[in-house]
């Protein structure tokens, strides 16, 4: 007999009301960088092999499409759309660059792109930048627009510079059979099961990503500073999830060896954001976690999630001080750095006291209800101040290492001068 399949359909379902319901943070672009951008989030819904979804005269509604058939059929498998590029776009190599280019490992994204002066705003982008990157029109009847998550910054120099200001808007494919997309050439689409995202049976398989200190840190043409750089502080290490698509477009060649694909950084993020409106657990007094299977997953539902918010840890590197998952969103720790030289996460730790209160006001403020403080950019203002303990543990850092280096040489001297 075989094993009954994850059901992720219906959290997939609660998820999306959730959205739908819930008003995204908005961060304005300040007058020295109005730059900004937005991308894509597509799910599908595939139909079981058995099932024959009947055609529709309409669009459904969200809640008319998870009350369908097919959608409910146990078998049915939710997808999320990510794509590779072969060249990064400009605000993905600012934010990060991995150390060095291994070519059996790539990086996924999710479509969109820099909101052009023509643009009527970042749903206008979104739309857009799809349609031109991938060849799908998401202003066709087979999809709809859910919503969007909250806006996110694009930093470099260690959080100290804006780039822009980016917006993730979430789109549902109502219809069993996707229209046919065109990416451009450059770009290979996979669509990704949620259920190797979210389930308990078989949890993501986190990895990591390395990143150069000394990119961040040095100029980009002096090569002897970078050198020196590497040296003192070491590298950088991101969480990461490694995909196992179940679908790519064009074909990859049987003769190719297969590349691993990693989520991380930026689309790490907003697709923690997603999984939250998920499996993020209410508060409760049983200890018991049961499924509510309602196909109405509207703000108000009370229901538990059916596992528990251990999935939503890292567990690679574990979960940075201060930050508790179940209470803030679990997307803010796919932007926190772990170093390679433990005293530079010492040092990190020591000067992240502001970091923490920020964090704590942030977990009142969401266990409150958030009401009166929506203007507030909890998110921002923890990684600011996330980023300025980084720079101020370097300094010491760099300094210490700096001061060691100059005692050995002192006392190698002396110690030949006296021989």
């Amino acid at each position: 007999m075989s094993e009954k399949p994850f059901a992720v359909v219906p959290l997939l379902s609660r998820a999306l009301h959730r959205i739908r319901t819930t008003p995204p943070r908005i961060i304005a672009s300040p007058p020295t960088q109005p730059r900004r951008a937005a991308v894509s989030i597509l799910i599908r819904v595939v139909p079981s092999p058995h099932a024959q979804p009947a055609t529709l005269s309409a669009q459904p509604t969200l809640s008319e499409f998870f009350e369908l058939d097919w959608v409910k059929d146990p078998n049915a498998r939710a997808e999320i759309l990510f794509l590779k590029r072969d060249t990064p776009l400009p605000e993905e190599t600012a934010h990060s660059q991995p150390q060095a280019h291994n070519h059996n490992e790539a990086h996924v994204a999710f479509p969109g792109g820099r909101t052009e002066p023509d643009d009527e705003g970042g749903m206008y982008t979104a739309l857009r930048q799809t349609w031109e990157e991938i060849g799908i029109d998401l202003a066709e009847k087979d999809y709809l627009s859910i919503g969007q998550l909250d806006d996110r910054e694009i930093t470099t120099s260690l959080g100290k510079r804006l780039l822009m200001i980016l917006s993730p808007f979430v789109f549902l494919q109502v219809t069993p059979n996707t229209p046919t997309p065109d990416p451009v050439p450059s770009t290979t689409l996979y669509w990704v099961p949620l259920e190797t995202l979210v389930s308990p049976v078989t949890p993501p398989q986190w990895s990591q990503v390395t990143v150069d200190a000394a990119s961040r840190l040095a100029p980009k043409h002096s090569v002897a500073l970078k050198l020196l750089v590497r040296a003192l502080v070491g590298s950088m290490e991101f969480p990461a999830i490694v995909l196992h698509p179940c679908s790519s477009l064009p074909q990859t060649s049987n003769t190719e060896a297969p590349q691993i694909l990693k989520l991380w950084g930026l689309s790490l993020g907003m697709t923690l954001d997603l999984m939250s409106y998920m499996i993020m657990p209410f508060p409760t007094s049983s200890s018991n976690l049961g499924i509510k299977a309602d196909t109405k997953h509207g703000p108000s539902s009370r229901a538990s999630s059916p596992f528990s918010s251990s999935v939503m840890y890292l567990p690679y590197h574990g979960t940075p001080e201060g930050l508790r998952m179940e209470a803030v969103a679990p997307s803010l720790a796919s932007v926190f750095p772990r170093f390679s030289y433990p005293d530079v996460n010492f040092w990190i730790w020591v000067f992240g006291k502001r970091y923490r209160e920020v964090v704590r006001g942030w977990e009142a403020s969401i266990r409150s209800g958030g009401v009166n403080d929506r203007r507030i950019n909890w998110s921002g203002q923890a990684l600011s101040t996330f980023y300025a303990a980084i720079r101020k543990a370097l300094v010491v850092v760099i300094v210490a290492r700096a001061l060691g280096i100059l005692f050995g040489l002192a006392f190698t001297g002396w110690w030949i001068f006296l021989s």
